[in-house]
């Protein structure tokens, strides 16, 4: 290990993090250039954090006769005795024999260059490392490291190995010279790394220190030794992202004015006396009873609701508002589409009816003559409730006292839209965020840490699990049938295509010959259809037809994801369910099974599937949960895609993996808040390090969770 090395200054100058890595021995100006053009590696520093992303364990040499399938990289001594070309074009390939005294392993390179073909050392005693692939009844390795016997050194670690590139390599910078220039980082890592997590923290958590850690993740004697440092560095990523969190709620709530709600009167009591439709879920009561205690306080409430779909998130919208009014402000809600946004204001409003409550809807298609009616109800303080979309956010609509402001889907808004709003009101409304996206835990504790989270985890009574089956083309007069045995039962279906921005024009063209494809099919029903390209008129139309029953089919795109809300409809088949991704499966599952009938979900795929696709297919057959569903979905597709395209850059962590790491987020998660809970100013001298550290490091890194 690098510890074991005489620690001389002679072998490399004096660095600190800042240094240009132009200075490094070994590198020079024009290498830099390339290293930091392929790997964006430009200061010592960087190259601390450049990690291996596997380790080669040269201490045991196996022979071919031992080998067996299953193993991990393996280490074998021999020489090539055969090398040759095999095919032309993109299939070429370089195959060659290897051979100990116990056997032969079949080589193969399935892209090379004319010069890694020269530089093969064939009938020389070599040394190969890689994975043991086991083939028709023959071993193999692919794109092998090889080292010559006589120039092998004899190291006692693990040998690291480096994210690296065949531009790389062709000059010279290939593993050998970024582990020798690593070696002599690493012997200056005394004078380069300082301790920035407080002794009795590590003490209590047994973390190892930050020196050996980076050491031991470059140069790990063993195993033992690169998980302790691993773990380490995992736990300072996600303590100082938490921290970077803690400190900006600890200082929302000190600091952040907000109108305080003390009254729960007559809008609200008279509501839920006489016009609630149905008894609320316990979920519901606790999630408003923490909305209520949060707008008690002269502190603007910063909070994100989950529920999944058709949990009941807008009856705890509606009664959030009611107080709202109570309490002498007025209400906004906005959604990201109109048609979301006309779902909610037609619920609100039929909830509202016989109340005396006026609700009204301001988007990008209502008329003149009622926009300036609205602005005026706004500004005067008639209207107390407004349901809308981004036309809400115009410098012209103005409000008289506008107290709390409430966001569906927040992650398809941006910050600076988000900020609009806000600034509506003099002293800045209550924020309620609601998303129907069920976010899994692991990505609500790191990238939502400073919101307080609120979960209805229920569905209300009565409401059956939806059945989903997945079923194939040769299945579908069968699935055909189905529909009609559903439909002669009084209730209605959904159809719905695909459609991918990237292939719009096909997948316009998929929807239309699906569309007569049913009407063929159903011709004695009533069909109708909605997607993208219609005009507001048109959709508002087809989607009141389907609505009244009038039409017992309706053919869609995923313009239906939210929006519609027909309890009636009781079968949705969803074709080419594979190139759905599991949220937006879940999301279309969840227009059906609203009424108290059961409901059914097919998902229609062709008959050969990725396994990848064949797992969200699995997963939405096997579970209606949205929190587990949101949990394969990110191992499948990774965190930033769930968090959305506004949001996709911010995943950012060298080595926290927020799906396999969920137990190290909860323990920094848990740390930082009994340390700011103590000392929130970060005063006390054990914090100082790492109060310094945070502000030179992490400050201004994590702002995608800022709500307000």
């Amino acid at each position: 290990m690098v510890t074991n090395q005489k620690k001389s200054r002679n072998s490399a100058s004096v660095l600190n993090l800042d240094t240009s890595i132009e200075y490094l021995k070994g590198i020079g100006p024009e290498r830099a250039k390339l290293i930091k053009n392929v790997l964006g590696i430009s200061t010592v520093e960087d190259f601390l954090n450049f990690y291996p992303i596997r380790y080669l364990d040269k201490s045991k040499i196996y022979k071919i006769k031992d080998l067996k399938e299953g193993l991990p990289d393996v280490q074998l001594k021999g020489k090539i005795k055969e090398l040759k070309e095999i095919g032309t074009g993109r299939t070429k390939r370089l195959s060659g024999k290897f051979q100990d005294e116990t056997g032969t392993v079949d080589l193969v390179w399935f892209q090379y260059s004319q010069w890694l073909k020269d530089q093969l050392p064939v009938n020389r005693e070599i040394l190969i490392f890689g994975k043991a692939s086991f083939f028709n009844n023959q071993f193999s390795m692919a794109h092998p490291e090889i080292e010559i016997e006589e120039k092998r050194e004899q190291e006692n670690y693990l040998k690291p190995i480096y994210p690296s590139s065949e531009k790389l390599t062709k000059r010279g910078l290939n593993q050998k010279f970024f582990q020798n220039l690593l070696k002599n980082i690493c012997l200056q890592i005394p004078i380069l790394i300082q301790e920035n997590l407080p002794d009795y923290l590590m003490k209590f958590l047994k973390l190892m220190s930050r020196q050996q850690a980076f050491l031991n993740i470059h140069f790990p004697e063993n195993m033992t030794h690169f998980e302790a440092a691993d773990r380490r560095l995992k736990f300072e990523e996600a303590f100082f992202f938490q921290l970077g969190y803690g400190l900006k709620k600890q200082y929302h709530q000190t600091n952040s004015q907000g109108n305080p709600f003390p009254v729960v009167g007559d809008y609200f009591n008279n509501f839920y006396e006489n016009f609630l439709p149905f008894d609320l879920t316990s979920a519901q009561k606790r999630v408003l009873k923490e909305i209520r205690t949060d707008m008690k306080r002269p502190v603007q409430m910063n909070r994100l609701l989950q529920g999944d779909v058709g949990s009941g998130k807008t009856m705890v919208a509606l009664l959030s508002m009611l107080i709202a009014m109570d309490n002498g402000f007025q209400s906004c809600m906005m959604a990201p589409t109109e048609i979301l946004a006309q779902q909610h204001f037609s619920g609100i409003s039929e909830l509202l009816a016989g109340t005396g409550i006026t609700v009204k809807l301001l988007t990008g298609s209502t008329k003149n003559s009622e926009r300036k009616i609205i602005h005026e109800e706004l500004s005067g303080g008639e209207l107390s409730i407004l349901v809308g979309t981004h036309a809400v956010l115009e410098d012209i609509v103005q409000f008289k006292n506008l107290g709390l402001a409430i966001i569906d889907e927040q992650h398809r808004f941006g910050v600076a839209q988000r900020a609009k709003l806000w600034a509506k009101n003099r002293i800045p409304p209550h924020i309620l965020v609601m998303t129907a996206t069920p976010i899994p835990r692991t990505l609500a504790m790191s990238f939502y840490s400073d919101l307080d989270v609120s979960v209805i985890d229920e569905m209300p009574a009565g409401r059956k699990p939806i059945i989903t089956a997945h079923r194939k083309e040769k299945d579908r007069i069968s699935v055909y049938n189905f529909c009609r045995d559903e439909i002669i039962k009084g209730r209605q279906i959904y159809f719905v295509y695909p459609l991918i921005e990237e292939s719009e024009t096909l997948d316009y063209k998929n929807l239309m010959e699906g569309f007569d494809h049913i009407l063929q099919h159903f011709s004695d029903y009533n069909v109708t259809m909605l997607h993208g390209r219609m005009l507001p008129a048109e959709k508002d139309a087809a989607m009141q037809y389907f609505a009244s029953g009038k039409a017992q089919i309706m053919v869609a795109t995923t313009v239906i994801e939210v929006g519609v809300n027909v309890p009636n409809a009781s079968v949705m088949v969803i074709e080419s369910a594979e190139r759905f991704g599991l949220s937006q499966l879940h999301q279309l599952r969840g227009r059906v099974g609203r009424g108290a009938e059961q409901s059914y979900c097919i998902l229609m795929t062709s008959d050969k599937l990725s396994n990848e696709s064949r797992k969200r297919i699995k997963t939405m057959c096997e579970t209606n949960d949205g929190f587990k569903i949101s949990e394969v979905d990110m191992q499948l597709r990774g965190p930033g895609d769930i968090l959305g395209t506004q949001q996709s850059g911010v995943v950012d962590y060298k080595r926290l993996d927020l799906v396999q790491d969920a137990k190290i987020i909860k323990a920094s998660k848990e740390t930082v808040e009994k340390i700011i809970s103590k000392d929130p100013f970060l005063s006390h001298p054990d914090h100082l390090a790492m109060k310094y550290y945070y502000q030179k490091q992490y400050r201004g890194k994590n702002k995608w969770g800022k709500i307000s």
